[in-house]
This record gives structure tokens, C-alpha cells and sequence, in this order.
């Protein structure tokens, strides 16, 4: 593990342990950076210090309204942007209480729904 995916680590296990309400949180690793999981969901993860969390149709305005920019990184053929993820808002990550709804709200979108399980079957 190098120096750069362990503090990405170190700093996703900080988050994890300020996030309550969505039940034991796991981190993995996740690319060159750490993923955040509830219940086997991945719901956000830390990259280069930031960190992302999942969004739907209906979380993604929220996101856009504080100007959280998603999750883009350098591929072999450009800039690659990642809608399903956006930074979360600076203001929310030292409020355990506001960084735990954003987090909950990103553990909803990532879950499957009903309607979208219903549909790849």
C-alpha cells in the first residue's frame, strides 16, 4: 500500500467514524483511493483528500446548489466525468450531524431500487 492510498485511507476512516445512523460503515480500498460502504453499498469514497458521495436524480440538484463539482479524473482518452458522484460541500465534513444526513441520503441513492431491480431482470 503506498503513502497516498494510506492517507486516503486514514482520512476515509475519519469520515466513517463520524457518520451515524446508516449502521457499521466498512473502508476498502477503492482505485488509488478508499471506498466508504453500509451494509455492503458503496456510497462514497475519498480521492486525492475529497470526499464523493453517490447522488441520484433526486440528490444530484442539492449537490449543484451548494457548487460540488463530480468526480472527474485523467483517462487515456481525455477527461473523464462521473455524474453518480459528486464532492460533498466543505461546510458539512467537521458536523458529524450534517456530514450523517448527506451520507445517509448517498447510502439511499446507492441502493437499488425496486423499480431498477425490476427492470434488469
Amino acid at each position: 500500500m503506498t503513502a497516498q492510498t494510506l492517507s486516503q485511507r486514514v482520512l476515509a476512516e475519519g469520515f466513517a467514524e463520524q457518520i451515524e445512523g446508516i449502521g457499521e460503515i466498512s473502508v476498502h480500498r477503492y482505485f488509488g483511493g478508499a471506498g466508504l460502504r453500509a451494509d455492503g453499498v458503496q456510497f462514497g469514497f475519498v480521492m486525492k483528500g475529497v470526499l464523493y458521495l453517490k447522488v441520484d436524480d433526486a440528490s444530484r440538484m442539492a449537490f449543484k446548489a451548494r457548487e460540488c463539482a463530480p468526480f472527474r479524473y485523467s483517462g487515456a482518452s481525455g477527461a473523464v466525468t462521473v455524474a453518480a458522484y459528486y464532492e460533498a460541500p466543505d461546510d458539512i465534513l467537521d458536523d458529524a450531524d450534517m456530514l450523517s444526513v448527506w451520507a445517509s441520503e448517498a447510502l439511499r441513492a446507492a441502493r437499488p431500487s425496486k423499480k431498477k431491480a425490476r427492470g434488469s431482470a
